[in-house]
C-alpha cells in the first residue's frame, strides 16, 4: 500500500498525463532542480558523449618525474629553503624584547608546575602571573614601530 507522498505524486502525475514509468525516465525524476549546484547527470551525459566522440585513446598528463630547478629557482626560493638563523640581540631594545619572551616563556612553565602542587601556595601563583604579565607589557614597550616590521605591507596587512 503506497504512503500518503507516494499517493499525491501519483495523483500529480495522473493529473499531467504522465505514466509512472516515463516519469522515472526523465531528468527530473532523478534529482531535483537545483541552478546554483552541480547537476550531476548532465555531467555524466557529457562525459559519455565525449567518450563517444573521441578516437585517439586517452593518455595521462601527469608525470611522475621530479621537476627540473635550474632555471626557475630564485632568491627567495633558496631563502625559504634555507632559512637565515635569527641574529642574536644588539640594541636595548633586542634584549628588551629577548627578556619579555624568555619572561613569558618562563612563567608559562612555571605555571605548569605550580598547577601541579599539591598545596598550591597563592605565593607561587601570584608571582608566576605577574612575572607572565610583565612579559606581555613589556613587549608592548620594547615592539618598536609598526614601520619598521619587515612582516608588514605598506598598508598594515600581515604578510
Amino acid at each position: 500500500m503506497p504512503n500518503r507522498a507516494e499517493r499525491r505524486a501519483q495523483a500529480k502525475r495522473a493529473k499531467r498525463g504522465e505514466t509512472a514509468t516515463t516519469s522515472r525516465n526523465t531528468r527530473t525524476a532523478r534529482a531535483p532542480r537545483r541552478d546554483d549546484a552541480v547537476d550531476e547527470y548532465s555531467l555524466q551525459q557529457r562525459s559519455l558523449h565525449l567518450q563517444e566522440s573521441s578516437t585517439d585513446e586517452w593518455k595521462p598528463s601527469a608525470s611522475t618525474e621530479p621537476r627540473s630547478h635550474d632555471k626557475d629557482v630564485t632568491p627567495d626560493d633558496l631563502a625559504f629553503r634555507n632559512p637565515k638563523k635569527a641574529p642574536a640581540p644588539s640594541t636595548v631594545r633586542g634584549w628588551g624584547r629577548f627578556f619579555s619572551w624568555l619572561f613569558i616563556v618562563l612563567s608559562a612553565i612555571a605555571f605548569i608546575v605550580v598547577m601541579f602542587l599539591p598545596s598550591k601556595p597563592l605565593w607561587a601563583i601570584v608571582t608566576v602571573s605577574v612575572i607572565f604579565i610583565l612579559g606581555v607589557l613589556s613587549l608592548f614597550l620594547f615592539g618598536g614601530s609598526p614601520s619598521e616590521n619587515p612582516n608588514v605591507d605598506s598598508n598594515g596587512t600581515a604578510v
